[in-house]
């Protein structure tokens, strides 16, 4: 059966974006004043066989690529789909069709997304459907949240990169009791170590 898992890059005190101006939400500006958070996706000289323009630390282009290779279909929270300017109409993923989660009118949708206003279950459904054999990513840290709440994930990958952001958003928001991770291998690698965790139920 396929798995649903997340993968974010995060930094050690647990942030998935850093400050914006003035705290304000500016779409377009998801990373704020923490851009160093991706920088690893292109500080190698090993290119990605699946994501054009990446060239990463060859321990990471070879566990993200294996990661990437896994995926049938995205699943995305709409603010993390608008501060990532509606990834051009396309997918935050080459291949793999998205879906994105909102309660609100979504006019900007293309044709290559899918808008889903029942829920992440719902979503998550459609696109375990569409990725057949192959598994489903998450992301955005309310996303996730609320998929670990309805205990809808496998598993979690920390792209963590060593620094302590001063502010920003928190990757897990708060959720209603423990849970618990089983670590499944951790990847050390140049400005960034990979932590791959399964979710224990």
């Amino acid at each position: 059966m396929s798995k649903v898992f997340s993968a974010h890059a995060v930094s050690v005190n647990g942030y998935i974006s850093g400050r914006t101006p003035d705290g304000a939400e500016e779409f377009g500006r998801g990373l704020g004043d923490a851009p160093m958070l991706f920088d690893w996706y292109f500080d190698g000289d090993t290119p990605s066989r699946l994501f054009d323009g990446f060239k990463l630390d060859e321990p990471s282009a070879r566990f993200f690529d294996a990661i990437a290779a896994r995926v049938g279909a995205a699943v995305a929270g709409r603010t993390t789909y608008e501060h990532s300017s509606h990834w051009g109409g396309g997918s935050p993923h080459p291949t793999a069709p998205l879906f994105v989660v909102s309660h609100r009118p979504a006019p900007e949708i293309s044709e290559r997304q899918t808008l889903v206003t029942t829920g992440v279950g719902d979503a998550i459904a459609a696109a375990r459907e569409v990725a057949g054999d192959k598994d489903v990513a998450l992301m955005g840290g309310g996303l996730v949240t609320e998929a670990l709440r309805t205990g809808l994930v496998d598993e979690l990958i920390l792209h963590q990169v060593p620094i302590l952001l001063s502010g920003g958003h928190s990757f897990f928001q708060e959720l209603p009791e423990h849970v618990q991770l089983r670590l499944l291998e951790v990847i050390p690698a140049s400005g960034v170590t990979h932590l791959h965790y399964e979710v224990v139920r």
